[in-house]
């Protein structure tokens, strides 16, 4: 019998949950405006395909060169005071980014835009942890992670539909606003865990003795390599290959986020339900190797738009949704007082292959076109598949 004090801390759960998932949601939604403004960035600056690759390669690098000092602090002081500390970080950056007047400035604001998002997955991890109710803690990841895609979806629809009444800087400021009520609101409704008290770059020593969260993190790489292409081009490939308007782009772009959404929250349960590590590497396997196959029809198939939005719907729900079961796996590898460092590996894993894709994929559209492009992301994610089916093996 629930007895009603375990109903109360279950309610105060889900309430820190909710309110976790809503910093992620700000957090990305300041991030994310880099990926819905590649075309009108690809304008403003007379940029090539490439050269938006790097400037989204920029934002990477600073997030992937600030994860393990950001893991660092949220195991040294908590993530609360992290988490406000970043979130007004991103805001700040998101300014920057908008007022830069020349292509190397965006470049170095790009890459402080990325240095306080790094703050955003060690933090919300161990808060998720800390706060949701016992063997709930797949589906509590999972609606943290929709604060990405929701975040996500949100600037994509901000930033093109500002960027076509005014100008495209307006839809930056918007973000930043936004970003810094919340992180008002945070304060005072996050009370947080207690750290250690101490700053020190984690010890990986010991993760890399956990067969299990290599595998995971190798998993990692590919994964990032899809997803940030993906996020990248979605925009101007329905501008170049439909003949779509950026406007129609970015709902794409939108609507790719919310199946997103759908595919975390319906995945945390099902991993929940299937148990620990080994039930959320089983549902990521399979989110995984239906995104292959999609990848493969764009690589061959219509570029119809009706048919190109079904399948961005598709990669959403598969893709898209198989972050929040890849941290629910990672946070179930390792201890709790680990959450810190270890995320912070399997984020720079992700960043890195984020690193290297997006350039590549620019540089196969300009000289080979969309369909040998989509077919690299095809062969990343069957590799990512193939390394959670090990993950899967060893747990």
């Amino acid at each position: 019998m629930v007895t009603e004090s375990e109903v109360g801390r279950a309610s105060s759960g889900w309430r820190s949950v909710a309110t976790v998932a809503g910093w992620q949601t700000a957090a990305s939604l300041c991030y994310y405006t880099i990926f819905a403004a590649t075309g009108v960035i690809r304008d403003a600056f007379s940029l090539s395909e490439s050269l938006v690759g790097v400037f989204l390669t920029a934002a990477l690098l600073g997030y992937t060169v600030g994860l393990f000092p950001s893991g660092a602090a949220v195991d040294g002081f908590g993530e609360k005071r992290t988490m406000v500390l970043g979130l007004v970080a991103l805001a700040v950056a998101s300014i920057c980014v908008s007022l830069a007047p020349s292509y190397g400035l965006l470049l170095g604001a790009g890459a402080v835009l990325g240095a306080a998002y790094s703050t955003a997955m060690p933090a919300s991890n161990r808060a998720i942890v800390a706060s949701s109710p016992p063997g709930r803690q797949g589906l509590a990841m999972g609606l943290k992670q929709v604060g990405v895609t929701v975040g996500s979806g949100a600037a994509s629809l901000v930033v093109t539909g500002v960027a076509a009444v005014a100008a495209w800087q307006v839809g930056f400021w918007v973000v930043a606003a936004l970003a810094g009520g919340y992180a008002l609101g945070f304060v005072a409704l996050y009370d947080g865990s207690a750290g250690t008290g101490e700053f020190s770059l984690p010890d990986v020593s010991g993760l890399r003795a956990n067969r299990a969260y290599v595998l995971l993190v190798a998993a990692g790489l590919f994964l990032g390599a899809s997803v940030f292409s993906m996020l990248g081009y979605t925009v101007l490939y329905v501008q170049d290959a439909v003949g779509a308007s950026a406007a129609v782009g970015g709902v794409v772009l939108a609507v790719t986020q919310v199946t997103g959404s759908v595919g975390r929250i319906g995945a945390g349960p099902l991993a929940d339900r299937l148990g620990g590590a080994k039930g959320a590497a089983t549902v990521a396997l399979g989110q995984m190797a239906v995104a292959t196959a999609l990848l493969a029809v764009l690589a061959t198939g219509d570029r119809s738009l009706p048919v190109v939005v079904a399948v961005f719907v598709c990669l959403g729900l598969s893709m898209h949704g198989a972050t929040g079961v890849f941290y629910a796996c990672l946070s179930a590898l390792v201890a709790d007082d680990d959450i810190g460092g270890a995320t912070a590996g399997g984020q720079t894993a992700i960043n890195t292959g984020g690193l290297v894709a997006p350039p590549l994929f620019g540089l196969l559209v300009e000289t080979s076109g969309y369909g040998l492009a989509w077919g690299l992301l095809g062969g990343t994610t069957l590799a990512a598949t193939g390394l959670l089916l090990a993950v899967r093996l060893r747990t």
